[in-house]
């Protein structure tokens, strides 16, 4: 149980009250351990009745799996309304936008790529395989490579393989301190551009 900071209820919209659970369970499971956040904390901070967490989520595993998702899935935000110029460009906007996601939510991001290594949940497990998957189709979209057929499954293979180095890098830059954002922003950008224009054509020519 995590100290209750009781807020006071406001009259909203549904969805609106949803994602505002949402963003209170994000923090708190964040910044402590799941066994000792209880939906009664979360309803107290979010100004809700408990019974409400239930009703919209079905308890604090289903909550907890829903913020994971949330973090661990690129939002669309990331890859919407993109200019129509370089591949290059659109792609750093998009790398841009993750990692202010990534800030944003620094606790529950890290939290959550720490699951990933645990490895001995079938559920966690299904939410980082639809992550990547959607990464993947995120990157596609911003390099203009929707429309790829050949060598398509060693493209998204080559794209999937790149997450493990992405997550490993934002250790470094959230944890250890080594990388700042605009380090982690290059690297992000070049290594993706060169899978894209150099490793790719090359996997194609065997």
């Amino acid at each position: 149980m995590v100290g209750q900071r009781q807020a006071p209820r406001r009259r909203m919209e549904p969805d609106a009250r949803r994602a505002e659970i949402l963003s209170v369970a994000r923090r708190l499971f964040g910044a402590n351990s799941y066994a000792s956040v209880s939906t009664s904390d979360i309803a107290a901070e979010a100004g809700v009745a408990r019974a409400l967490i239930n009703h919209y989520f079905g308890g604090k595993r289903q909550l907890y799996l829903e913020v994971v998702r949330q973090m661990m899935v690129v939002p669309a935000s990331v890859s919407e309304r993109l200019p129509p110029t370089t591949p290059e460009e659109r792609l750093s906007i998009c790398v841009d936008r993750w990692l202010e996601v990534v800030e944003r939510n620094r606790d529950m991001w890290l939290s959550a790529i720490g699951l990933e290594s645990l490895g001995n949940d079938p559920e966690i497990d299904q939410i980082m395989l639809e992550a990547d998957e959607i990464a993947t189709d995120r990157i596609l979209e911003a390099a203009m490579m929707t429309d790829i057929t050949e060598g398509r499954t060693k493209l998204r293979a080559m794209i999937r393989a790149h997450s493990s180095m992405l997550k490993a890098a934002s250790r470094e830059w959230l944890v250890r301190g080594t990388l700042s954002r605009s380090d982690l922003h290059v690297i992000l950008t070049r290594t993706v551009l060169h899978l894209l224009n150099t490793v790719f054509p090359a996997l194609r020519e065997k």
